[in-house]
């Protein structure tokens, strides 16, 4: 269920661990209230900014974000490509090839560890690894991939991700570019699975949490399989925003790894505090004026008041019913009624 939280988010917890693309930003600007809400939070708790896109170098996404009004440095930025470096450098030589298929960011990170990029399958890599290298990557960088993993070189992924929102709408992410090089290779004996630094996988929950040292963090994203598992797989609380990839209908149907502690509308659910839906008797579950039923086919919703105090209700009546699979009832009408 929802949790509650008397006090404004900010202050009930040291340290926000927020994903970047459809939370801080989408497509380079800036997501409405996202600025100034984090300038506030920013003066009761520290700010970590935690990306699956491996692309860029903390120090592009800290000059972004400073662009943007949002306070940032460097260090306050933790990337898949940092977590995968990290992973790969624990399981092969120092100074081993590696073969990146991905952007500057991941370089950098491979190099933090020591490790050679290398650009062919011909230079002997002990390692592949893909990250998300944005819209111009080559189709050959693929096929050196498919060719270095099919001659036995150990493989890493910074996320597998499928898609990634865009100022333009969803667009393919490096789960998609991971798909290519698992369906060349398929014809390979056991054929292999890479290992997965990003988001909702442990190495970039312990990569968060060894960078920022964070006591009582909360994790804070847009997408229910990697933002929101991941907090489930650590273990910490999350906030759910929905300027992003998951809309109403996705959360009511959400398995018990996918769902929130809490849910806001955008980042200034991070400077409210936060009421939890109480069982109204009879099936029912009430939140604000609204209170929610779980009927035969659907979700019904009667009452009025703010639109997020329904979609709680809605939550509560809708993973009660479910228990521990995701629900099947019909929530689109009630989500019309809150304008969801």
């Amino acid at each position: 269920m929802l949790r509650s939280c008397e006090q404004p988010l900010h202050r009930a917890y040291d340290t926000a661990l927020l994903d970047l693309d459809g939370v801080v930003y989408a497509g380079g600007a800036a997501v409405p209230h996202a600025a100034e809400s984090l300038a506030e939070a920013a003066a009761a708790m520290r700010l970590a900014y935690v990306t699956n896109n491996a692309a860029r170098t903390p120090q592009t996404v800290a000059d972004h974000l400073v662009r943007l009004g949002v306070p940032a440095a460097p260090e306050d930025v933790i990337t898949s490509a940092q977590a995968v470096a990290r992973l790969i450098a624990e399981q092969v030589p120092e100074g081993g090839a590696v073969l990146c298929v991905g952007g500057e960011g991941l370089r950098v990170a491979l190099a933090e560890r020591g490790l050679k990029v290398v650009e062919s399958a011909d230079d002997d890599p002990v390692a592949v690894v893909q990250g998300y290298g944005g819209p111009e990557l080559a189709w050959g960088r693929l096929a050196e991939a498919a060719l270095a993993v099919g001659r036995g070189a150990a493989w890493f992924a910074s996320n597998t991700d499928l898609t990634i929102p865009s100022g333009r709408g969803i667009a393919p992410g490096n789960g998609a570019a991971v798909e290519v090089v698992r369906i060349a290779t398929r014809w390979m004996e056991n054929a292999p699975e890479p290992q997965v630094a990003g988001k909702p996988q442990p190495p970039m929950h312990r990569e968060t949490i060894l960078r920022t040292e964070a006591v009582r963090p909360l994790v804070v994203g847009d997408r229910l399989d990697t933002d929101i598992e991941g907090a489930s797989v650590g273990g910490v609380d999350s906030l759910l925003v929905l300027t992003g990839v998951t809309d109403g209908a996705q959360l009511l149907a959400a398995e018990p790894r996918h769902r929130p502690s809490y849910v806001a509308a955008d980042l200034r659910g991070l400077l409210t505090a936060h009421p939890q839906p109480e069982d109204a008797g009879d099936g029912g579950w009430r939140c604000g004026g609204w209170t929610a039923r779980a009927g035969e086919s659907a979700l019904r919703l009667t009452g009025s008041g703010e639109p997020l105090d329904g979609l709680r209700a809605l939550c509560a009546a809708a993973w009660s019913a479910a228990g521990e699979r995701g629900c099947g009832l019909d929530g689109r009408p009630a989500l019309s009624a809150l304008g969801l």
